[in-house]
């Protein structure tokens, strides 16, 4: 049987005191990772931590950051990794805010371009020289299904996680000799707030009920669900495995089928 055994490895993981970051850190510290949570919540922040697994030793902890402040954000980067080191760096953060082209001008995608893109490179360039001198690192992006099939009022997100994605791309080629494996995960329609946000305005420019908005947004997905956050961990925790040496510089849908494309 397959047995995903993490501990004694270090794991970063971004917007992690909600949804898909909390569900990432819960699994993983379950396989024995002594974690770090961030976000900057500090209320939520310690509600998870107080949730994640300690019987294989491990040490969580938290660190207060505002991925909309990138300068800020930097120095708060720069403080942690003074005193700490990874081997495995998830890189999350909050979504740009939802609009169409027209609704969006330059420095909304600026905002965006800093907040998807600079944050989560400059977070990995602070991680990988330990992950290189150790010959082992795991950088996974939280991306979107959108890189793939954009979303017309998403188009934020749609843009810039893509340069996101194909930097990562290009750095997985560098760095996998040594060890290091970076990897994106296409997300589609998890049970965070993040959707539940984006339904509600879908059932108020509709005129519809939630639940009714919900269940237009549910006929895209053959699964008929949402996914649910710790699923999202397994696919995490496999990939940080041993089990998936081999694998680098993909890009997982983990959508419930929802993409259409091959």
């Amino acid at each position: 049987m397959m047995e995903i055994n993490l501990i004694g490895k270090k794991a970063l993981i971004g917007a992690s005191s909600a949804g898909i970051g909390a569900g990432i850190a819960r699994v993983l510290a379950s396989c024995g990772v002594s974690v770090t949570l961030a976000s900057r919540s500090e209320q939520k922040l310690k509600h998870t931590l107080d949730s994640l697994d300690t019987s294989k030793g491990q040490r969580h902890q938290y660190i207060l950051v505002d991925y909309n402040d990138h300068e800020a954000y930097k120095v708060k980067i720069d403080g942690y990794f003074q005193s700490n080191k990874v081997d495995i760096l998830v890189n999350n953060s909050n979504g740009p805010q939802a609009g169409t082209i027209d609704q969006k001008n330059l420095a909304d995608y600026q905002h965006a371009f800093e907040l998807l893109f600079q944050n989560h490179c400059y977070t990995t360039s602070c991680a990988l020289p330990y992950m290189l001198a150790n010959q082992y690192g795991r950088v996974i992006n939280v991306s979107s299904s959108t890189v793939k099939e954009p979303v017309s009022n998403l188009v934020l997100s749609n843009t810039i996680r893509t340069a996101l994605i194909s930097w990562s791309k290009s750095l997985s080629d560098d760095v996998a000799k040594d060890g290091v494996t970076v990897n994106s995960i296409l997300t589609g329609l998890f049970d965070t707030e993040r959707i539940q946000s984006l339904t509600d305005m879908d059932a108020q420019r509709l005129g519809i009920s939630y639940e009714e908005a919900l269940q237009l947004r549910l006929k895209q997905v053959p699964a008929a669900r949402l996914g649910k956050p710790e699923e999202y961990g397994y696919l995490v925790a496999f990939i940080c495995s041993e089990y998936a040496n081999y694998l680098t510089g993909t890009n997982i849908p983990l959508d419930g089928g929802m993409l259409k494309g091959l």
